[in-house]
């Protein structure tokens, strides 16, 4: 019998929030299997969707961008198609807040011409002016960040985007007459000025629910204004919530039933938020302090290291092989010693379908982005290859970042496209050898044995006389070979010592040590 793989509607969430000096891990389970991991560091700058006073440094028609100064040791960049057509409006808005902050009424702007698609970067920033800009990508490797002038400012229900006056609802509303219900309340209340975008969790969201979202993004807009009143470029004008809350205000819903942090701090501002936006799932909150590391106790240390590196082992016996190139990323699929029933064909569409529920995590997991080239298990039928890209499909439905799934080619690949918006996550799983300091050699049992000597001879001329040598169990075989000519009798006749040698089963290879009649180990 062949299993398929489904995605289940309803899926238990849960957050694991670990702090340390260096900054904050964030774990989203899924059915206690790690999905995302997040690391905030305690000096982290230039996150995904912070806001910037930047100073325009270069203009390069050739690319038609601009470099922009926002502070970070590389200017950051900026293309025409990131301008947004309200770009002049921008630029006046920026003017005008600077001198008079927040004394000015956002709903009296008076709104600029649009700027055409196919016009030049130096027609709109001529000058090299201050300009308000959006973090859209954070830096990554030698690049500086990537900025956009459509700003946006995301809530629990919408986004409200200035100078647009557009109300647009999201797509995964699938109920025309829910669309209808939420476009013709959002369109009641949008503040005049700005756009707003709809959000799949307003589906189902009272009035006052949506005003009150509309109300928080009103005064966070206001709050824009106060803070660009005389600044001097480059600074920061307004963070992106940290990173548990971004996640809760994305993310949150029915399915989220665990909020396990193990800082008071964090727990109280998280108890805070959710008092705010979701009164009933307060309770969800839970404070930890056990002493042993929070992601230890719930797991997550192991499937990190079981889910991160070259190779990614299935439960069926399947593998994945996990290659990063500079240009793609390679995924190949490998059957192992998985084998059911004598169908090669049905073999190969149930290991498939196993693999491509984790290659959907393991992009959630590491967060890779770009071009992702899977080489499946080659099948023969094209109704299997399309229950494959369906099954994928719907694998990565959960993914919040932007991306494509393409159908099979003719030589078995499947490509996908993943926005990537922030440095894919690395984690090294595999440790230095304790013996070979990860040169993969060894010293000599020769070597070995002289050095043991050269010790033993120095505690013999310093008053040690009764000594216990440990040992890994190899070197003890080595050591007493020979009933009356073994090394260790050897030693024992030329340096006069009582001796005792006793092996150890959790020694490396070449650990030894030496212990005085007292037991207490003689440091070298």
């Amino acid at each position: 019998m062949i299993v398929y793989f489904k995605v289940a509607n309803f899926v238990n969430k849960e957050l694991i929030i670990n702090a340390a000096p260096s900054g904050v891990e964030i774990a989203l389970l899924e059915d206690k299997k790690l999905v995302e991991l997040h690391n905030e560091k305690a000096d982290a700058s230039f996150a995904v969707g912070d806001l910037y006073l930047g100073k325009v440094k270069k203009l390069i028609p050739g690319l038609n961008a601009a470099f922009v100064d926002v502070g970070f040791e590389k200017d950051a960049f900026l293309h025409y198609t990131d301008l947004s057509p309200f770009a002049r409006s921008i630029l006046k808005f920026t003017q005008t807040a600077m001198t008079e902050g927040d004394a000015f009424d956002f709903g009296k702007f008076e709104i600029e011409p649009e700027i055409v698609k196919t016009g030049k970067i130096n027609e709109v920033l001529n000058g090299k002016p201050n300009v308000l800009v959006q973090i859209l990508k954070e830096p990554i490797a030698a690049k500086g960040p990537r900025l956009s002038c459509e700003l946006s400012l995301p809530g629990r229900f919408v986004v409200l985007t200035p100078f647009n006056e557009i109300v647009a609802v999201s797509k995964k509303i699938h109920s025309s007459d829910e669309r209808k219900r939420l476009q013709k309340i959002v369109e009641a209340i949008r503040p005049k000025g700005f756009g707003v975008i709809v959000r799949t969790a307003a589906e189902g969201k009272s009035t006052s629910e949506l005003h009150q979202d509309l109300l928080d993004l009103q005064a966070t807009w206001k709050n824009i204004q106060h803070n660009l009143k005389d600044a001097v470029a480059p600074a920061k004008i307004l963070s992106e919530q940290d990173k548990t809350t971004s996640i809760l205000r994305d993310l949150l819903s029915a399915d989220f039933n665990n909020i396990i942090v193990n800082d008071k701090n964090i727990y109280n501002d998280t108890k805070s938020y959710l008092q705010r936006i979701a009164p009933d799932k307060e309770d969800i909150v839970s404070y930890y302090n056990n002493g042993s590391p929070v992601f230890d106790h719930y797991g997550i240390t192991k499937q990190v290291k079981s889910s991160f590196g070259k190779t990614v082992n299935l439960p069926s016996g399947a593998y994945l092989i996990i290659e990063h190139t500079e240009a793609l990323h390679v995924i190949d699929v490998n059957s192992g010693y998985k084998s059911v029933g004598n169908n090669q064909e049905e073999n190969a569409l149930q290991t498939n379908l196993e693999a491509a529920a984790e290659i959907a995590r393991q992009l959630r997991l590491r967060d890779i982005g770009g071009i992702i080239v899977i080489d499946f298990i080659d099948m023969k039928l094209p109704d299997n290859k399309k229950k494959l890209q369906e099954a994928m499909e719907e694998f990565m439905n959960a993914d919040r970042a932007k991306h494509a799934v393409l159908p099979i080619s003719k030589f078995g690949l499947m490509q996908i496209t993943r926005q990537r918006m922030r440095p894919e996550v690395n984690i090294n799983t595999s440790e230095v050898c304790p013996s070979c300091g990860g040169t993969g050699k060894v010293s000599s049992t020769l070597l070995l044995e002289d050095e043991i000597e050269k010790r033993l001879h120095y505690l013999s001329t310093h008053s040690h006389n009764n000594l216990l040598l440990m040992v890994h169990p190899i070197v003890y075989s080595h050591l007493t070979k020979g009933i009356f000519s073994s090394i260790y009798k050897k030693w024992k006749r030329k340096y006069k010592v009582k001796l005792t040698l006793e092996k150890n089963n959790n020694y490396q290879l070449i650990e030894y040590r030496f212990f005085n009649e007292h037991d207490d180990e003689i440091k070298f």
